[in-house]
């Protein structure tokens, strides 16, 4: 058994020491004061801080004006530095131009500004005024900052924060007459100075004062309320958490509330605003038994003791549920009354899943990054336990049954990788959001599900009591939870071994990839048993899997393709009964050949010859003659019909091909909703249509004890399969025959009143309407049939004497509309049809309906009427129609319904980059954060639209600057989804994944992006210090400069990498958020942006330097000295193609030492050096790396050929040539690059560039203004990392000799270096057998294996490569001669 971990404090456990500091807030305390008439929040934050030994404590903060800092109750030196200001300054984005380029452009502002955000930007010195600061400094090193508080003597003091909040716009919002938080990552710094990290917590002390008719709504206890003793219209709310939190979970909503008490628990309250109290009152009588439930599953009380619900509405929180700490806040749209059926199991499972987040992601924490999957997962397996409580096991199981139908789609790549470095830690949290989000989610909850499959419910049940038991000790309470403790509670308490939980989560926890299995069966007879054939497949690729690790294809890492542990059971059914078999291997070979025996058999019967009145193989008129084969295997063989993972112990996507009557017997007889789900799929996948497929989804259909989501599921299909050629209408005459058994007087042969109160009954019929709208003849229209039973739908409902609102209903009616596919024949309804739906969008405007969904429905129907007929129809005409409803003062789902619709007319009649245009009008029009989610989304999937097309047509350069001046303004800043889907768009756009995962974080992006050093603005002082003192910290050289950054090169980026879009073709239906083919991992060999400070980095290329090595190297800036001059530099032409280089060695001129005396910037990054110059003499040296193939073959002896000219990275003003003499090619199996040598002279005027005020990008119009911000007077991020620069700089040698002890120790790099040279070795012996076939006057050719990045140089631009041809005396074919021009003209900004 594994040794238990060892106890650790609460702090010790989740708590990470600041990055820049080691502080440790132990308490805090907040006092504010809300002034609702001038909209003003200001106050103070008392907090009781470890202090390290350096003394100087770094806090974040933004959007704060802060009066004072004291220490111990004295005033004390602090600096301030505002992260949002710097992301307000002006870029120069003049090598913008493509989205390949845009994207680099945005993934360099994202990450830079990520980063900048996890670092500490409020400074305060701890230390006591008497002492000297530059004394302090000089005696304490930034490492003894970082100790722990158990290792050393805690110095607890005191800090007191005076401050207000100056924009209350992120974070915090005055909505009306309310206040309330959004909690969103890295936003609560935006209301209270803090450390603002996920993994710091600590306990709070909370007041409040409002005014005395508000009510107060914080996280914690309330202990009690008092009326202000200095105006008595204001009252005081006071709260106590005592359980540590991390600042996020603080939440606070303050106005006119209602309370409504819980009628069964006295600690649950539920809030709204007046209005919306009798639908709360409804929603929440369900609530008590979830609470009740979860507290019987875990044997435990709830942790935080009191629990709040606070519903607002939808235009004021930023999504539909918001979390804190025993406090949830959600919209006030789930809200339903009791006439309302279709929002009540949505609104349950979204309160019971807020529930089940408060015990495992609140109360119960990730220990890092790579664990946030498990508590994830934990939450979602405890909703899925009230699920099955609840709504059905039913249910239950059809939702992860899609959910995993959706992992297999989805996990393709390293972005969906639960837990592992590239995936979690370097994503800063936005791999929780969007649709990437929910996938992950659902994945954490299968793998869970999985091992509860393995162990036992029991068992898994007994772990999570474990956990909550733990973080409930008072003596030792551990509230934090990791991966590794999981898998050890999985080893003792699931009885799990050792060996095959290793093995599971290393391949379900730390890679990506789900199993796909094509199994094929056969029944033989004489053996009597089952013949099957499996392929097992993965749905990520060898190189996404190994991105992951941080292997390459070209290592022998290729043993991850070891398939996945255990065994998948196959079980049959027979006429005589049900066997499990379990068999297929999930390891080991991809192909598996079984042999499942049988135990029934079938007594021999005598072949019947048909009837002489008969067709010859037996069949009727009117028989399917699909149907003799079907019956002949199903009489010939005892199998019923065979299922593979029957309980759905994998996450795998599963291709069972099995006889067309086994698909019908497993719909028809197995009582598994999966089983039958499975079949409906199957079924509708066929390519040929028979009667049997069309009556077995209408039995299916008909019959009321099947679960109501298959009978919908059944519908579908059969809608689908309708067919005029194969089945003459079947199903579509089946779904309308239905319809009218249920809803129609058979007398009148009208539509009966509305009926709902046989709820299984009314969803289905409520999806026939729609089923019907989507049946298609042979040319893609609707039949006649199916437009005039909606139009008889639509014109004859009466809702009359019906207990239920039937809003859904209608919606669903109008939708269909929108669904169908107008011909000449039915287009005569399309008049009636439209009356009908202006009819209803007026009745809607005078009598509101729930939420506004029929006016949304209405508005979406008219778009898509219009987009289908654009010939008929004018865009104009509609878009005066719709206009009207972006107005302000209507509700949120409308307006955004309305805004989504403009922009897929603007997208049709005038391409991507109008509708791009289009849409950030509208996002800086849009006054809610939800609101603006909500069309990015949709911009989102035009922009997926848009690349799938093949046009001409791209996004022009306007749009693209545009949309980088809105990233990066203070809009975007305000809502972190906002910002996170407008990089994905970016992604997108330049035909990569939407995701972070795979931007470089360690490459800087090339582009024209010159940043300042900017002094800070906020300096504060004691009392008496001396004006002209050094600052608290110092950024720049000793003179008060700030340090310089060269302009970076040219980009790399093709011309042809535009996204085309076609204006002209028909709009299909909107794609979901979430598309494979858009999930391709990107290339892990990509750019990285700069950081923010002055500080060059350099990053080996081979991606294994310590941690140690890089904190050096941050430590140490580089200095004015001149540095060596390089000599090569390798540039990757493409990043994701390896293809072989030429390298060409250019000996430099003796004039080149003479002028190589100018200081040089170099960065360094996996494979790749960039040279900056900022004065360059008369010559220089380069090599450029070319993609070449050349054999004697390819080479015409009579004409030139042109070599593939090169976007390489070259030095901004340079103008080169070189030549090479003749050369002899090897044979035609090298298909390797050469190395070439050459000698060249180059004339290189010094340039210097500058940003030029002229040509600098206007802010587009639609931004709005911040005056507020003096741009001569910006502030500039600062890091601690610049304190202890001279001590770290002396210590710079001996930790390079340690790391380079260390290498010699590990054995993966003993074994990469032994493989390097083994191929070397191999490499020379094949130079030396091509040198003796080849002319001993000819240069030596030999084979480049892999770029030096560590040889720097100037580097050059390759035009053209010209061959002449040569004759030779000693050869029939002549060698040609290489002419290699390198021109580049200069250029001054």
């Amino acid at each position: 058994m594994a040794k238990a971990r060892k106890p650790k404090n609460e702090e010790a456990s989740g708590a990470k020491t600041s990055e820049n500091t080691g502080a440790k807030v132990l308490h805090q305390k907040l006092f504010l004061s809300i002034d609702f008439n001038k909209r003003q929040i200001y106050g103070y934050t008392e907090l009781e801080v470890s202090v390290p030994d350096i003394g100087i404590v770094g806090l974040h903060a933004e959007n704060l004006g802060i009066e004072s800092v004291l220490v111990d109750g004295e005033p004390t030196v602090f600096e301030y530095y505002p992260h949002h200001q710097n992301s307000e300054t002006e870029s120069n984005w003049n090598s913008v131009s493509d989205p390949t380029s845009a994207a680099d452009a945005a993934a360099m502002e994202y990450v830079g500004v990520l980063k900048r955000e996890d670092t500490a930007n409020l400074l305060i010195n701890c230390c006591k005024p008497s002492k000297d600061l530059s004394e302090q400094l000089d005696n304490v090193t930034l490492e003894n900052g970082s100790q722990s508080s158990g290792e050393a003597k805690q110095n607890v003091k005191s800090i007191r924060i005076n401050y207000w909040v100056e924009k209350v716009e992120s974070g915090i919002h005055f909505d009306e007459n309310i206040v309330h938080t959004d909690n969103q990552m890295r936003r609560a710094r935006c209301w209270f100075p803090c450390i603002d990290d996920e993994y710091h917590r600590c306990s709070f002390d909370l007041e409040f004062t409002v005014p005395h008719n508000f009510v107060a709504v914080s996280v914690g206890k309330l202990l009690y309320q008092v009326m202000c003793k200095e105006d008595t219209t204001r009252k005081t709310y006071v709260y106590e958490l005592a359980i540590p939190i991390a600042p996020r979970w603080v939440s606070l909503v303050a106005g006119p509330l209602e309370i409504l008490p819980d009628q069964t628990n006295f600690l649950i309250s539920h809030l709204c605003l007046p209005h919306d109290l009798s639908r709360l009152q409804n929603t929440m009588e369900f609530f008590h038994e979830a609470y009740s439930y979860y507290e019987d599953y875990l044997s435990a009380k709830f942790p935080f003791g009191f629990y709040k619900q606070v519903f607002l509405p939808p235009e004021m929180v930023v999504c539909s549920s918001t979390l804190g700490a025993s406090l949830s806040v959600f919209s006030s749209h789930m809200l339903y009354d009791e006439r309302v059926l279709d929002q009540t199991i949505d609104t349950r499972i979204k309160l019971a899943s807020a529930l089940a987040k408060q015990w495992f992601g609140v109360y119960i924490t990730p220990e890092s990054p790579n664990d946030d999957w498990l508590l994830d997962g934990l939450a979602g397996f405890l909703t899925d336990m009230f699920i099955k409580q609840f709504l059905g096991n039913n249910e239950a199981r059809y939702r992860r049954y899609k959910a995993n139908c959706a992992v297999c789609k989805a996990d393709d790549s390293g972005a969906m990788c639960l837990s592992a470095s590239p995936s979690c830690k370097d994503l800063f949290g936005t791999h929780s959001i969007g649709m990437h989000g929910k996938i992950r989610s659902w994945k954490s909850g299968a793998v869970l599900q999985m091992l509860e499959k393995q162990m036992g419910s029991d068992s898994f049940r007994k772990i999570l009591q474990k956990i909550i038991t733990r973080a409930k000790d008072p003596s030792n309470a551990i509230r934090s939870l990791s991966t590794k403790e999981f898998r050890q509670f999985a080893n003792k308490i699931g009885n799990l071994e050792r060996p095959f939980l290793k093995e599971f989560f290393q391949r379900w926890v730390a890679s990506c990839g789900c199993p796909v299995l094509r199994i094929g069966l056969s029944y033989n007879k004489r053996k009597n048993n089952v013949e099957m054939a499996a392929l097992r497949e993965c749905t990520a690729s060898l190189d996404a899997r190994l991105s992951v690790i941080g292997a390459t294809s070209d290592s022998e890492s290729r043993d991850v393709d070891v398939g996945w542990p255990g065994i998948m059971s196959i079980r049959v059914y027979e006429l005589d009964g049900m066997s499990d078999h379990p068999k297929l291997p999930m390891a080991g070979d991809r192909w598996q050949l079984l042999e499942l025996p049988c135990h029934s058999k079938l007594a021999a019967k005598r072949y019947q010859k048909p009837k002489k009145g008969g067709k010859p193989d037996g069949t009727e008129d009117n028989v399917d003659a699909i149907a003799p084969l079907e019956n002949k295997t199903s009489i010939e063989s005892p199998l019923a019909w065979i299922k593979a993972d029957p309980e759905m112990e994998y996450i795998a996507e599963i291709h069972l091909h099995q006889p067309l009557q086994m698909w019908v017997n497993q719909l028809e007889k197995d009582g598994d909703v999966v089983a039958q789900a499975q079949a409906i799929a199957s079924l509708e996948a066929l390519k040929q249509n028979s009667f049997s497929i069309v009556n077995a989804l209408n039995n299916i259909l008909t019959d009321s004890k099947v679960f109501w989501r298959i009978r919908i599921g059944a519908a579908f299909a059969l809608a689908k399969t309708a067919s005029e050629q194969e089945t003459d209408w079947a199903g579509l005459q089946h779904l309308i025959k239905f319809y009218k058994s249920r809803r129609f007087d058979a007398e009148i042969g009208l539509p009966k009143p509305n009926d709902f109160r046989d709820f299984p009954e009314y969803f289905v019929l409520e999806a026939i309407p729609h089923a019907i709208a989507i049946v298609r003849g042979a040319e893609g229209k609707s039949p006649r049939e199916a437009v005039e039973f909606i139009l008889q739908l639509l014109k004859y409902n009466d809702n009359s004497g019906n207990p239920y609102s039937d809003v859904f209903w209608l919606a669903v009616l109008v939708q269909s509309v929108g669904d169908l596919e107008f011909c000449q024949q039915n287009l005569t309804f399309l008049a009636p049809l439209l009356k009908r739906i202006d009819r209803l969008l007026q009745f809607d405007r005078l009598m509101p309906s729930y939420n506004g969904i029929l006016t949304v429905s209405c508005i979406r129907t008219l778009a898509q009427t219009a987009l289908k007929l654009s010939d008929s129809i004018s865009f104009e005409h509609i878009c005066k129609l719709i206009e009207p409803f972006r107005n302000l003062d209507t509700i949120l789902q409308v307006r955004v319904e309305a805004s989504r619709a403009l922009l897929d007319i603007e997208y049709q009649s005038k391409g991507i980059s109008s509708a791009l245009l289009l849409f950030m009008k509208y996002v800086v029009e849009e006054s809610s954060l939800r609101g603006q989610v909500k069309l990015c989304v949709h911009t989102m999937r035009l922009c997926q639209i848009a690349v799938g097309y093949d046009s001409d047509d791209c996004v022009d350069s306007v749009s693209l600057l545009d949309l980088l001046h809105l990233f990066k303004s203070h809009v975007v800043f305000n809502n972190e989804f906002l910002r996170h889907y407008l990089f994905c768009i970016f992604q997108i756009l330049a035909g990569r994944p939407p995701t972070l995962f795979g931007v470089p974080k360690e490459k800087p992006l090339q582009l024209v992006d010159v940043e300042a050093c900017i002094e800070p603005n906020n300096v504060f002082s004691v009392p008496g210090a001396e004006a002209g003192g050094p600052s608290l910290l110092v950024l720049g050289d000793s003179k008060g400069k700030s340090l310089d950054v060269a302009p970076y090169g040219v980009p790399i980026r093709s011309q042809d990498m535009f996204m085309s879009i076609v204006p002209e073709t028909q709009l299909p239906e909107p794609a979901p958020v979430y598309e494979t083919e858009h999930l391709e991992p990107l290339m892990e060999n990509q750019n990285q942006p700069l950081h923010e400070n002055p500080i060059i980095h350099e990053i080996p290329s081979d991606g294994e330097a310590p941690t140690e090595e890089l904190a050096n190297r941050e430590l140490n800036p580089p200095t004015k000295e001149p540095q060596k001059e390089p000599d090569v530099v390798s540039v990757p032409v493409s990043h994701e193609v390896k293809k072989s280089v030429i390298r060409i060695k250019v000996r430099p001129s003796g004039a080149t030492s003479r002028a190589e005396g100018s200081a040089r910037t170099i960065e360094r990054s996996q494979g790749m050096l960039v040279r900056h110059d900022t004065d360059r003499g008369q010559t220089s040296s380069a090599s450029v790396d070319a993609p070449q193939r050349i054999s004697a073959d390819a080479v015409s002896i009579s004409n030139q050929i042109h070599v593939e000219e090169v976007n390489s990275c070259h030095d901004v003003g340079s103008r080169m040539t070189a030549s090479i003499g003749s050369v002899k090619f090897v044979s035609e199996g090298d298909a390797f690059g050469k190395e070439l040598q050459c000698t060249a002279e180059s004339g290189n005027p010094s340039t210097s560039h500058k940003a030029d005020n002229d040509n600098q990008i206007a802010v587009p119009s639609f931004l709005p203004q911040d005056h507020s911000i003096d741009n001569e007077a910006q502030q500039k991020y600062a890091s601690l990392q610049t304190l202890s620069v001279g001590k770290e700089s002396e210590k710079k040698k001996g930790k390079e000799k340690k790391e380079k002890k260390r290498k010699r120790e590990d054995p993966v790099y003993l074994e990469k270096k032994r493989l390097k040279k083994e191929k070397k070795r191999k490499e020379k012996e094949m130079t030396k057998l091509m040198s003796r076939s080849s002319d001993p006057a000819t240069k030596k050719i030999e084979r480049v294996v892999e770029a030096k990045p560590e040889e720097p140089s100037d580097s050059a631009v390759l035009n053209k490569v010209v061959t002449k041809a040569e004759p030779s005396a000693t050869e029939a074919r002549p060698f040609p001669k290489f002419r290699i021009k390198v021109k580049s003209k200069a250029f001054n900004n």
